[in-house]
């Protein structure tokens, strides 16, 4: 028999290996995003500085040092946290966003659905928002990944910006990083005037403050499609 040739016995040990190796990996993987998911909860309630190994392993019905091993870290831990949230801000604001047609129907569905998505979170918190707070002065990798994720939230938005100002919605001297700078200080209103003083009402002014920073920026052809869209 050729030397190079398993023999049946031997591939089917090998296979069966396999598989347990599979299923072994799933049930990690399957571990570990259960243990992010309530990670990325207790964060939205008690910030990225409350999350624990100790807090998560009771939380889970797990040993810290289970826990442990699929991190490795605190800070890891931290920092998937912040990563696990930008997905799902995307999922929830970028992707159904950039379904809508270039130009302003799409910016207004980004910002309408970037309230909305802060309208869920009043009862528990925005990580952007919070992490901001807790590590604004304090410079390592925690810090530079949710900076990370700010800033690529920001470029979307800016150049969505900058398409309506290229189809025509809005006019050519428009400034994008203005704008930007703006329509980021209505969320940051809207999150310290609905959740810390609880006052009615905000996210209306929200929503009328993106017309009142749009409406001066808006051609002819944007006033009209302004009219026509209603974004969700």
């Amino acid at each position: 028999m050729n030397s190079r040739t398993a023999s049946p016995a031997r591939t089917e040990r090998t296979e069966r290996t396999e598989r347990t190796e599979r299923a072994t990996q799933h049930k990690g993987q399957q571990t570990r995003a259960a243990i992010l998911e309530a990670a990325l909860g207790l964060a939205s309630h008690v910030g990225l500085e409350g999350l624990s190994i100790g807090a998560l392993a009771d939380m889970m019905h797990m040993s810290k040092s289970g826990v442990f091993a699929h991190f490795g870290s605190r800070e890891e831990l931290q920092i998937s946290v912040i990563r696990e949230y930008h997905a799902k801000f995307e999922e929830e604001v970028f992707f159904p966003s950039i379904q809508d047609a270039r130009g302003l129907p799409r910016l207004q569905a980004l910002f309408q659905r970037w309230v909305k998505r802060v309208s869920v979170e009043l009862d528990s918190g925005c990580i952007y928002i919070s992490g901001a707070v807790e590590f604004d002065d304090r410079p390592g990798p925690v810090r530079d990944a949710l900076a990370d994720m700010v800033r690529a939230w920001h470029q979307a938005l800016e150049k969505a910006i900058q398409l309506a100002i290229e189809v025509g919605h809005l006019r050519s001297d428009t400034d994008a990083a203005q704008m930007l700078f703006e329509l980021h200080g209505l969320i940051l209103a809207l999150h310290h005037d609905a959740r810390f003083l609880r006052q009615p009402g905000a996210l209306q002014r929200a929503r009328a403050g993106f017309q009142r920073i749009t409406e001066p920026c808006l051609t002819a052809q944007g006033r009209t499609v302004r009219l026509k869209s209603n974004p969700d």
